[in-house]
């Protein structure tokens, strides 16, 4: 049975016009709303042959739960992407990046790394069912329509998909404030997944455990850690920064 989903806002909508028009079903706009921006996104959505309704900016609200909906909100349908991590192994091979978060609750969190995902190439988000927030709208409207474009794999058993990932030969590596190796001097190389866990609570035990390899991010100032979506940016930009020096 076909899901349909809330997204809202500027950014969120603005991509999935331009990667995936075909998937809005119904789209809504509110009907005191008529500056520059909305004129550039009415006239994105005549030039798809797409139309829309005008309504109050309270039945916005209903849709969405929330008064951050920038007055443009969309019922739409799933995007097509890859959501079998046997399949994303097999397709990207010795290019495979994944990023792996690991009791992330906070949905702005989870929006913020699949922002940094996409910026950094990443090929899949990988999270455990439990203690791990869904996708949503807040998810989508952070993402920036990064959500439309990273698959977002929620599994069952973290440990034993990482123990499959590991058979397939991609190295695991986790980030652990603890670890004896940091970032800068460790040696690592794709087909890699990041595995990052909450700010405060870091990776769960056996989660860590899995790992093939735990690293820190050195820190130079007085805080002493990041915000996870910070965190998985340092990460996955230092292994596109290797990647691009190993190819010149």
């Amino acid at each position: 049975m076909k899901k349909t989903a809330v997204i809202y806002g500027f950014h969120a909508i603005k991509s999935r016009l331009k990667h995936f028009p075909q998937t809005l079903e119904e789209i809504y706009i509110d009907h005191e709303r008529n500056d520059q921006r909305m004129q550039e996104i009415k006239s994105l959505l005549e030039e798809k042959g797409l139309p829309y309704k005008r309504i109050e900016g309270q039945r916005l609200q209903g849709l969405t739960g929330t008064r951050r909906h920038q007055g443009i909100v969309a019922l739409a349908s799933p995007v097509p992407m890859i959501h079998d991590l046997d399949h994303l192994v097999d397709t990207y091979q010795q290019n495979l990046l994944l990023l792996v978060l690991d009791g992330i609750q906070d949905p702005h969190n989870l929006g913020a790394c699949l922002r940094v995902a996409d910026a950094m190439g990443v090929h899949a988000i990988v999270a455990p069912k439990d203690r791990s927030v869904a996708l949503s709208p807040t998810v989508a409207k952070v993402a920036s329509g990064a959500m439309d474009v990273v698959p977002y794999i929620p599994v069952t058993n973290l440990a034993r998909t990482l123990r499959d990932l590991k058979d397939q030969n991609v190295w695991v590596i986790g980030t652990d404030d603890q670890a004896q190796e940091d970032l800068i001097t460790a040696k690592f190389s794709q087909p890699l997944a990041w595995v990052l866990g909450a700010e405060g609570e870091g990776l769960r035990r056996l989660t860590r455990e899995t790992c093939d390899q735990l690293v820190r991010i050195p820190m130079f100032g007085s805080v002493e850690s990041l915000n996870v979506s910070v965190a998985a940016g340092v990460c996955l930009f230092e292994t596109k920064r290797r990647e691009l020096n190993t190819q010149q």
